[in-house]
């Protein structure tokens, strides 16, 4: 059968005279296009049931592995640097360390007192006021204010802070107010001094 008379045989047919229980005797060209629609059918009916799940699986995999690299590479740095780490962890220690070894105990917190008292007197300063104030449970340490209010010079009030900033134990000064009397050449200054001791069988 050559092209024109295919082409005829189809211009001729009727699709309401197939009879699927005589296939056999229907026209090769309508044969082969039934064939091409069943193949067609059965390639769309396997790849929506079959391969498109598959693509679904693949593409959780290819995410799954990117994760595992990530996480793995995480990993690979830290292994890598671990030395560094645990060098970094000796340091920090050495200065919480050091740090604990400046704040006083319960016995040297008198002393300390008198301290932060003796060096106001000793920079020639006129102590007003040294109250202390509710003790500030922290972690690991105990904060103890002190409201203070001294009466001097400004270089006689320097060397009061600067003096305290040097104490061996940590006290820190904050909130300061700087006033002038009327009619007096010397300065008033009042400020929280916070001074700290270690809790024992505080969290570390």
């Amino acid at each position: 059968m050559n092209l024109s008379e295919t082409l005829e045989s189809l211009k001729n047919f009727d699709i309401n005279d197939l009879d699927f229980n005589n296939a056999g005797i229907w026209p090769m060209p309508v044969k082969l296009i039934f064939l091409a629609l069943v193949f067609a059918l059965v390639l769309g009916g396997g790849y929506w049931f079959f391969v498109k799940d598959l693509y679904v699986q693949v593409e959780r995999v290819a995410e799954t592995e990117q994760e595992l690299r990530d996480e793995y590479e995480e990993k690979a740095h830290r292994v890598a640097n671990l030395d560094r780490y645990k060098a970094q962890m000796v340091e920090m220690e050495e200065t919480f360390g050091a740090l604990v070894r400046q704040l006083p105990s319960d016995t040297e917190v008198p002393g300390l007192l008198e301290d932060i008292t003796n060096t106001a007197l000793g920079s020639g300063l006129n102590m007003q006021e040294f109250a202390l104030q509710e003790e500030v449970e922290r972690d690991f340490y105990v904060e103890l204010p002190i409201n203070i209010k001294v009466r001097g010079t400004y270089h006689e009030l320097a060397s009061f802070v600067s003096s305290v900033a040097g104490l061996p134990r940590i006290v820190t000064l904050h909130d300061f107010t700087i006033s002038r009397p009327d009619g007096s050449g010397d300065l008033n200054m009042q400020m929280v001094a916070r001074t700290y001791r270690y809790r024992a069988g505080g969290d570390q």
